[in-house]
């Protein structure tokens, strides 16, 4: 075991003049790192991280450059000495410590914090004033190494251990037994790096009075009247208004609030008052007061209606009606319930499936929920900025999505996070900091825990995008189960050490602050069995206990065997899908960031080590790095269903293999998308789709849609069209060769229209010989009407595929040869568009959908494809660019900016389907670099292109 080493800031304070506002910002003080030991001094700043700084001052490179995930460990075993002067002191207040840290002010023991998620605030009043007049009065704070604290706390005595395969390890082992960013430790799609330091804000507050206060934190909860945790309210009912505000200083005695309510649309008040059955704790005081349920606009997610949105003023007055202390805190009027309850005999008449529901209910309608996963954009979250997260926010809207699942074992999203969420109507779906592992039941980790969800619920409790709690990820599904196929005979122990955290501690307090909010204690679940609040406990787990016939709870899926990629009977039938993936390569100009020209193969040994995709049957230090897993999955997949890149360039060769696994990607979560989305009219009664991952958190191999400097891989353009309201879905069943034709909406009110249906061969031409429809008449193309209920989906009509075609369909293995006759099914695309007529929700403007979907019996790497003969140009007085295919089918027609990282452009469309003739227009979106004439550069080129050896 590595000694254990120290990180040590600090900052000299000296007695200066009242500031303004009396609150010190500590991120406008000069600060100086420094290592003796290294003999390095360099300027520092606050909020930051080690790294960052020895970064900006150029004694190391860019931490994610090359293989730095590993060459930079130095810096985290190392002693560094932040300081800095500073004026005025009365209380130390903290957002955030990064993880543990041994504070001293004077000379004299302040604290010691371990727990990076907990906002921390320390009267030193008293050990100021005990300074001798010639001394200096010294913050030190001393951060020892929290991969060696983590180790340590592992090696105490009589100290926990769990059934081996249970808890998952990365780089750096024992994580969960400190309250530190689980993924700093590495995972699977991202490096480790184990920052330390201030990571948010910290401030000095200066309290001239005892009657002077500070707000730290203020908790809203607005619920219907009568409503709980996890059950549907009445949404006649008039709203409540529930405030509690936590203060450094004391709550003088008398106090009371008051609170004005401002339309943010209009700027007009829409109510103001008095709140009622106020309770002072000296540092904490809480007030309620009831609203008129019809005063208020609702807010709703995206595309289901306004993001109203309103400010809520509280003062609290001193018994003499003096002002002690003004908080704004924006907000919106919305229920937001995950709905578990019981299939009604009612619902079963119509053909839903026994047993419990799982989806999501807002302001009492049931929606569909589509998005993605949502990780740590930076492994150094200073990095992380508003006009950042807004660029990644937008590219959600963009693509059709309205909610996130801001993933356990990050970080607790930044307030400007749930703000950006509320003005652009995505749901977070929110988790504790917990994941994949099992954790300590000792009373001070408990003690630990339940004061930093107490925190992070009453923070960001007022955001109507927050969706829902989670306890933590993959724990149920995950480490229960591996501690059931380990050691069945612990089983019932460690369940009940689960609970103790994840219901007896974690879930009081989320309802002991809030009844507008639903609390599951793991991201992937059965639901419950029941719940009842008479119990202390509301909620029991049902885990396992399943009836035979009925479904119950989420989903996740990860499957790499490529063959049963698009074998819809492998994907699993539950009530919502929360997780679901596959890997695949950055683009070169991504990769052109971070690597050498040397290092721009495919396989070079510095990709291969970047790629932390762990071999099957577990995860641990000593097999982490076997990268050639994730690596020769994505080949395997590619070179089962597309063209092999095979090129004399090797930079094109790169490009292409990139290419190819971003199709293969896309091509396999549009497959599980459909299915999931078709679900919606099923009895399973799939009520939502979030795939895995929306963003990437560096430059490596991952699952990520979107590209570390905000490129959107073929995956983010597939999802945003089949996110789109109304589509036209195929599903292939292997086992019976038919193929059915669905229609999705996730409207509320029905829709009508027509889907065409044809085949087409690689020319273009029709295949006159092949029913559209498989009934075995000669036709050119089939127009059938349609009608689809409302959150619905329904069967256009079925083909029989074994019937059509005399040669194999499906999978193909290197022995197998197709006929490439007129009509083989190598020569042969289905194609179906669809145009209908819906009203779009909460509006009554009826609105016109259209939609082209394709399927094709062969793989693509088996199929007759042609040159499609692309041409791209730019029509500078539209704005756009268009696209054309002059003299064949272009399958996977991809628009790029070029291989060059001088510019970063997403295409609004990309990734499509261009039947000879047709013309696309394409907007685009610049989102960083200034290159001159990047509009000429523009190329575009598809699948067939992977068949050129140059």
């Amino acid at each position: 075991m590595q000694a254990a080493v120290h990180v040590c800031l600090v900052a000299v304070v000296f007695v200066g003049g009242v500031f303004a506002s009396h609150l010190l910002d500590l991120s406008s003080q000069r600060w100086t790192l420094s290592s003796s030991a290294l003999n390095i001094s360099v300027r520092g700043s606050v909020p930051s991280h080690v790294q960052l700084d020895l970064f900006k001052a150029q004694v190391i490179g860019d931490p994610y450059y090359g293989l730095n995930d590993h060459n930079l460990r130095w810096v985290a075993w190392n002693d560094w000495n932040y300081t800095a002067t500073i004026h005025g002191l009365t209380f130390l207040l903290f957002n955030g410590l990064d993880t543990f840290a041994n504070i001293s002010f004077c000379g004299q023991h302040v604290a010691y914090t371990d727990n990076q998620f907990r906002q921390y605030f320390f009267n030193v009043t008293d050990i100021f004033l005990s300074c001798e007049d010639a001394a200096i009065p010294e913050l030190r704070i001393l951060f020892p190494s929290a991969p060696a604290t983590a180790i340590a706390i592992a090696n105490e005595p009589d100290q926990e251990v769990w059934p081996p395969r249970v808890q998952i390890g990365f780089e750096f082992s024992n994580r969960h037994f400190i309250r530190k960013e689980q993924s700093d430790f590495g995972w699977d799609w991202g490096p480790a790096f184990a920052p330390t330091g201030i990571w948010q804000k910290a401030w000095v507050v200066q309290l001239e009075t005892d009657q002077e206060i500070h707000v730290r934190n203020t908790l809203l909860d607005i619920y219907r009247e009568g409503q709980l945790n996890n059950l549907l309210p009445d949404q006649t009912k008039d709203w409540v208004l529930n405030v509690s505000v936590d203060a450094v200083g004391t709550i003088p005695i008398g106090s009371g609030m008051t609170y004005t309510i401002l339309d943010t649309e209009t700027n007009q008040t829409a109510s103001s008052g008095i709140l009622g059955n106020v309770t002072n704790a000296g540092d904490v005081i809480t007030g309620t007061t009831i609203l008129d349920g019809s005063a208020y606009k609702l807010w709703w997610p995206h595309n289901l209606g306004k993001q109203s949105l309103y400010n809520i003023t509280i003062e609290i007055v001193s018994a003499s009606n003096k002002t002690l202390a003004s908080v704004t805190k924006r907000t919106g009027f919305r229920t937001i319930v995950l709905y578990m309850g019981v299939v009604t005999d009612e619902e079963l008449a119509q053909g839903i499936a026994p047993g419990n529901h799982w989806h999501f209910q807002v302001n009492g309608h049931p929606f569909y929920a589509k998005g993605s996963n949502f990780i740590p954009p930076d492994a150094f979250w200073p990095r992380v900025t508003p006009s950042r997260l807004r660029q990644l926010f937008s590219a959600v809207v963009s693509g059709n999505q309205n909610m996130l699942r801001v993933w356990a074992s990050g970080a607790y999203s930044p307030d400007f996070m749930y703000d950006l969420a509320d003005e652009m109507g995505i749901l977070l779906w929110s988790e504790f900091e917990f994941g994949d592992a099992l954790y300590p039941i000792a009373p001070s980790f408990l003690e630990n825990c339940r004061l930093e969800a107490n925190y992070q619920v009453r923070r960001v409790n007022h955001h109507p995008s927050l969706a829902v709690w989670a306890g933590g990820n993959e724990l149920e599904n995950l480490e229960l189960y591996l501690v059931n196929y380990t050691a069945p005979d612990q089983y019932e122990r460690f369940r009940g050490e689960y609970e103790t955290l994840f219901l007896n501690t974690l879930l009081p307090a989320v309802f002991g602050n809030s009844r507008s909010i639903t609390y599951m204690p793991s991201s992937t679940n059965n639901g419950y069995s029941s719940i009842n609040f008479s119990r202390p406990i509301p909620v029991e787990e049902r885990y396992y206990n399943l009836e035979p016939g009925s479904i119950y709870g989420n989903t996740d899926y990860y499957n790499y065997k490529t063959a049963v990629a698009f074998n819809i009977s492998s994907y699993p039938s539950g009530r919502f899908s929360n997780e679901f993936g596959f890997h695949s390569m950055p683009s070169v100009a991504s990769w052109r960031n971070v690597l050498s020209e040397d290092d721009m193969h495919f396989n070079s040994s510095t990709i291969m080590l970047r790629n932390h995709h762990p071999p099957p049957g577990g995860l641990n230090t000593s097999n982490f790095y076997n990268s050639s897993i994730g690596m020769r999955e994505m080949t395997i997949a590619v070179e089962q269903y597309y063209p092999i890149p095979n090129k004399t360039d090797h930079i094109a060769n790169f490009s292409s293999w990139i290419l190819a696994t971003q199709i293969f990607q896309a091509d396999f979560y549009k497959s599980q998308i459909q299915f999931y989305r078709v679900g919606s009219g099923l009895p399973s009664r799939q009520l939502g789709c979030l795939y895995w991952q929306l963003e990437d958190i560096w430059q490596a191999p991952t699952w990520a849609g979107i590209e570390y400097e905000g490129r959107w891989k073929v995956l983010h353009n597939i999802a945003r069209e089949m996110y789109q309201p109304v589509i036209v879905a195929p599903l292939w069943n292997v086992t019976s060769g038919l193929l059915d034709m669905y229609v999705v909406s996730d409207l509320w009110a029905e829709v009508k229209g027509t889907v065409t249906l044809a085949w087409v061969d690689w020319n273009g031409d029709i295949l006159q010989d092949i029913s559209a429809i498989g009934d075995g008449n000669a036709t050119a193309a089939t127009t059938l009407q349609f009608s689809v209920g409302g959150l619905n989906s329904s069967l256009l009509t079925t083909l029989n595929i074994s019937s059509l075609f005399p040669t194999p369909v499906g999978l193909l293995d290197n022995s197998t040869t197709t006929t490439a006759g007129k009509n083989s099914a190598s020569n042969a695309l289905f194609v179906a568009s669809l145009t209908a007529t819906g009203t779009p929700v909460n509006t009554n403007a009826t609105r016109t959908y259209t939609h082209t979907n394709f399927w094709t019996p062969t793989p693509l790497g088996q199929a007759a494809l042609v040159d499609p003969g692309l041409r791209v140009s730019y029509d500078s007085l539209a704005d756009v660019f268009l696209v054309t295919a002059q003299i064949g089918v272009s399958m996977w027609t991809w628009l790029s900016a070029g291989l060059d990282d001088d510019v970063v452009v997403n295409f609004e469309e990309n990734g499509f389907l261009l039947l000879r003739g047709e013309v696309k227009r394409v907007k685009y979106h610049v989102l960083s670099g200034v290159a001159e004439g990047w509009k000429a550069r523009v190329t575009v080129g598809s699948i067939w292109d992977n068949t050129l050896s140059e």
